[in-house]
Protein backbone atom coordinates (compact mmCIF):
# COMPACT_ATOMS: atom_id res chain seq x y z
CA UNK A 1 0.00 0.00 0.00
CA UNK A 2 1.11 3.48 -0.79
CA UNK A 3 0.57 6.89 1.15
CA UNK A 4 0.61 9.62 -0.36
CA UNK A 5 -0.42 13.32 0.89
CA UNK A 6 -2.12 16.51 -0.70
CA UNK A 7 0.10 19.44 -1.09
CA UNK A 8 -0.23 22.83 -2.36
CA UNK A 9 2.38 23.60 -5.02
CA UNK A 10 4.36 27.04 -4.40
CA UNK A 11 7.31 26.97 -6.71
CA UNK A 12 7.95 25.08 -9.90
CA UNK A 13 11.74 24.93 -11.57
CA UNK A 14 13.90 23.28 -14.06
CA UNK A 15 11.85 19.72 -12.77
CA UNK A 16 11.48 20.26 -8.95
CA UNK A 17 8.50 21.75 -7.20
CA UNK A 18 8.16 23.30 -4.03
CA UNK A 19 5.35 22.27 -2.21
CA UNK A 20 3.61 23.37 0.85
CA UNK A 21 1.89 20.84 3.64
CA UNK A 22 0.38 22.08 6.88
CA UNK A 23 3.04 24.87 6.82
CA UNK A 24 5.73 22.74 6.02
CA UNK A 25 7.82 23.38 2.82
CA UNK A 26 9.85 21.05 0.74
CA UNK A 27 11.55 20.21 -2.14
CA UNK A 28 10.31 17.30 -4.34
CA UNK A 29 10.63 15.84 -8.07
CA UNK A 30 7.73 17.00 -10.43
CA UNK A 31 9.05 15.59 -13.57
CA UNK A 32 6.01 13.16 -14.12
CA UNK A 33 4.11 15.62 -14.45
CA UNK A 34 3.11 18.56 -17.18
CA UNK A 35 2.23 21.94 -17.01
CA UNK A 36 2.20 21.83 -13.17
CA UNK A 37 2.11 25.83 -11.84
CA UNK A 38 1.85 27.63 -8.61
CA UNK A 39 -1.46 27.46 -6.49
CA UNK A 40 -1.95 23.69 -8.06
CA UNK A 41 -2.55 20.69 -5.64
CA UNK A 42 -0.51 17.61 -6.48
CA UNK A 43 -0.68 14.04 -4.44
CA UNK A 44 2.87 13.45 -3.26
CA UNK A 45 4.63 9.96 -3.05
CA UNK A 46 8.06 9.21 -1.68
CA UNK A 47 9.36 12.57 -2.43
CA UNK A 48 7.78 12.58 -5.95
CA UNK A 49 4.34 14.63 -7.04
CA UNK A 50 2.49 11.42 -8.68
CA UNK A 51 -0.47 13.31 -9.64
CA UNK A 52 -2.13 16.82 -10.43
CA UNK A 53 -5.24 17.16 -7.99
CA UNK A 54 -7.84 18.39 -10.63
CA UNK A 55 -9.62 21.48 -9.87
CA UNK A 56 -12.53 19.40 -9.30
CA UNK A 57 -11.00 17.55 -6.71
CA UNK A 58 -9.34 20.80 -5.17
CA UNK A 59 -11.60 21.51 -2.39
CA UNK A 60 -11.46 17.64 -1.13
CA UNK A 61 -7.42 18.83 -1.62
CA UNK A 62 -8.18 21.71 0.88
CA UNK A 63 -10.50 19.61 3.39
CA UNK A 64 -7.72 16.65 3.08
CA UNK A 65 -4.92 19.44 4.74
CA UNK A 66 -7.17 21.01 6.97
CA UNK A 67 -7.91 17.24 8.81
CA UNK A 68 -4.31 16.58 8.62
CA UNK A 69 -3.60 19.90 10.76
CA UNK A 70 -6.05 18.99 13.19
Amino acid sequence: MCVGLSAKVIRVKDGRALIDVSGAKREISAELLEELEPGDYVMVHAGTAIAKITSDDEKEGEDLIRLLEG
